[in-house]
């Protein structure tokens, strides 16, 4: 049996659905280039409050429409489409629920919008890498200061930005491009902006471009030039929204990749894609070099204590799942607001100032942290077992991943 008109249905629904549910809640819509007349009217200032039943009919409705299509039917393209479009729904059905006030305790989150049982960690397991960093790292006293301290050497001066970060994209562009092939007009544009809630972002406006953003409020080290250019340039974010739209829009006019719904599966891949896309484009030993011999001289930069700096970095990264364990806490009400960030003070080893921030990305986005360790990690044990170290065939499933209908419970089976 030929569904395509069926698909055809659902999506333009999907779609319509989730512009309207983003006129109730600004960050829901992260990108969308399908047609203007399926945008919804703006609200009147006297109509904000989301009409949630109203809306939850309409999931229902489409969710009835993907349950009348037999999956044993489709082959296996169709059956990833059918997959997503069922997992997606399910996350815009909890952003919905929420909004209109439902509460959804920290796990329950994760799983409705991010389809991921997320793992938790004892904060003994911090305990024992925070030692092991106390012991590498120079100086005595407070740990928090001295990493702060340490770090201050590796700061690009804000008048050097612009310069290290344009080199960072090319390099990674050159890197991405030989591996795969990009639209012939993709492009992008790079701002530096403040007073933001996270450290970079990727605004995808359709038709192969992106405004990429970096955040300027707190200093930007060395290493971020590369893990932000990767991460939301190429191979990440950008490259991610371009091959979609190449493949699944405009190739095979699956209208519901037209739109990007934030708090949605989507993102877990997107992000996770996004980070392990730092590691394949600039493998360990490959991004050392490129840093030490190219960035840091444009930063005016000593690098001569850069093995120091990656072997502290290394150990700090090992301890992101602090900020998972902090959102939990503060989302479940579990900590105040100092109480939270007293702890990421100790745990995460940040200043009060980034601590600070952190906070702030809980209270804009919630569990959407999740999506950045828990989506690398995913994707790289994936990747692990699909490819092995020639870096032909890790470029292929890579793509793969990030050019075709996927959600986190795929990348498990």
């Amino acid at each position: 049996m030929n569904y395509k008109q069926s698909f055809n249905l659902i999506a333009e629904k999907y779609v319509k659905l989730v512009l309207e549910v983003g006129l109730y809640d600004p960050y829901f819509v992260d990108a969308y280039y399908g047609p203007e007349e399926w945008k919804p009217a703006s609200l009147e200032e006297e109509n904000t409050k989301i009409p949630t039943e109203s809306l939850l009919d309409k999931v229902a409705l489409i969710q009835a429409l993907l349950e009348k299509i037999n999956t044993d039917e489709l082959d296996e393209n169709l059956k990833l489409r059918h997959i997503y479009l069922t997992k997606q729904l399910i996350a815009v059905k909890g952003r919905i629920e929420l909004i209109g006030g439902r509460n959804f305790s920290f796990d329950q989150e994760t799983k409705v919008l991010y389809d991921v049982h997320t793992p938790d960690y004892a904060v003994e397991h911090f305990e024992e890498l925070i030692a092991e960093l106390n012991t590498i790292l120079p100086g005595e006293g407070d740990l928090t200061d001295r990493l702060t301290e340490f770090k201050e050497d590796f700061i690009i001066p804000k008048e050097k930005l612009e310069e290290v970060f344009n080199v960072a994209i090319q390099e990674a562009k050159r890197r991405t491009k030989q591996y795969i092939n990009l639209p012939d007009n993709e492009s992008f544009v790079l701002e530096f902006v403040s007073d933001k809630p996270w450290g970079g972002y990727n605004w995808y406006k359709g038709n192969n471009f992106s405004l990429i953003q970096v955040n300027t409020d707190l200093p930007i080290y060395i290493d971020r030039a590369i893990d932000l250019a990767a991460h939301e340039g190429y191979p990440g974010h950008h490259v991610y929204n371009c091959l979609l739209e190449s493949n699944m829009v405009k190739t095979n006019n699956w209208m519901e990749f037209s739109v990007y719904p934030l708090y949605s599966p989507q993102s877990l891949i997107a992000e996770g894609t996004a980070n392990y896309g730092i590691e394949i484009a600039f493998p360990f030993e490959e991004k050392i070099k490129f840093e030490k011999e190219v960035l840091y001289p444009l930063a005016g930069l000593d690098s001569s204590k850069a093995e120091k700096y990656y072997e502290v970095l290394d150990l700090v990264a090992k301890i992101s799942y602090v900020r998972n364990a902090a959102a939990k806490a503060y989302l479940n009400g579990e900590k105040t607001k100092e109480e939270t960030i007293d702890w990421l003070v100790k745990y995460a080893l940040r200043n009060r100032e980034s601590a600070a921030q952190s906070l702030k990305f809980f209270e804009a986005y919630r569990t959407y942290i999740i999506n950045y360790n828990v989506g690398l990690d995913m994707v790289r044990n994936y990747m692990n077992k699909n490819s092995d170290n020639n870096m032909e065939e890790k470029w292929k499933v890579f793509e793969y991943l990030i050019s075709t209908p996927q959600v986190p419970s795929n990348l498990v089976e």
